[in-house]
């Protein structure tokens, strides 16, 4: 059997010290804040990062790793790994996959880049997929081939308390930030595959999390077979921006509202939390794979 690396970067939301205990490699993502470059949970935590973004006079920029961070980290671990799977976030909300592709055409089939458009807790789940199917003989890729044929067996989605940081990021006009703070209108937006759209509207944050909770609903319901408690066929991953207490509340709803499948969450990562801001909630159902992590086997490892 070959040895597998898996790397992925920090929008998956796996820490430096988790990615140790399991056995992952996680290059951090750079932000240039002010003019200066931080490296997420190297020199810039998740406290430091949102008491910034609270400054107005903040200004936040979203880059990529260099090419020298993530082939010096591939040539390390080729030394003592055959293959490495890399899962990037998705292509459409960054450059970031395709420039590995581009960096892997140097590696003579040892790097297999993932591009399944996951991001934040679904590609956490990925990683963790991947590894399971590395350690039961699966090449490289065919973990790419498997990952990437279920690319849009995935949604998430995402409501924002302040449409504050819509609005500096030119998402919605100053106009309509406005009127949507006066009516306490929380939008709700959707990742799927490539893309993060408005997906509806809702009057304050318990009708957004109810829409939500629908939304979840009706695409286990149209794509997955329905809802099955007794034989749960999609995991379900919840996270947050700096607001931990809502998200255990949340977390605790949505629960109640799918009785037998596995809920986990972890913090938004932060190349999404610096366009919505703090105070954001997001659930995602994510189709299990027969090849991947199992319930009632390793889904432990998801906390």
């Amino acid at each position: 059997m070959s040895e597998i690396a898996i790397v992925t970067d920090s929008n998956s939301g796996i820490t430096q010290s988790e990615a140790k205990e399991l056995g992952i490699y996680v290059l951090p993502m750079p932000f240039e804040i002010n003019g200066k470059t931080y490296y997420e949970d190297i020199d810039l935590t998740q406290d430091q990062f949102y008491e910034m973004l609270a400054d107005p006079n903040t200004e936040v920029h979203t880059s990529q790793p260099l090419p020298g961070e993530v082939m010096g980290l591939w040539d390390r671990l080729l030394k003592d790994h055959d293959e490495i799977i890399h899962i990037p976030m998705s292509s459409g909300l960054s450059g970031s996959c395709e420039s590995a592709k581009l960096f892997a055409e140097d590696y003579d089939g040892r790097v297999e880049v993932v591009n399944n458009q996951r991001i934040s807790v679904t590609q956490k789940l990925s990683c963790l997929d991947a590894q399971h199917m590395a350690k039961n003989g699966m090449t490289a890729a065919q973990i790419r081939e498997k990952l990437e044929k279920t690319k849009f067996d995935s949604n998430i989605f995402i409501t924002v308390d302040t449409m504050k940081y819509l609005k500096k990021g030119g998402r919605v006009t100053p106009a309509a930030a406005a009127i949507a703070e006066f009516l306490n209108i929380k939008p709700v937006l959707r990742i799927y595959g490539e893309k993060l759209d408005a997906f509806a509207k809702a009057r304050g944050m318990k009708a957004a999390k109810q829409v939500m909770i629908k939304s979840i609903r009706d695409d286990l319901e149209k794509n997955y077979g329905g809802v099955d408690p007794d034989h749960p066929n999609a995991w379900i991953g919840m996270a947050h921006t700096h607001n931990d207490e809502a998200g255990q509340e949340f977390m605790e709803e949505v629960k109640a509202a799918f009785p037998g499948y596995h809920v986990y969450m972890d913090p938004l990562s932060l190349s999404v939390a610096c366009h919505i801001g703090p105070g954001s909630l997001a659930v995602a159902c994510t189709r299990i794979l027969p090849e991947g992590i199992r319930y009632g086997e390793d889904e432990s490892r998801l906390f």
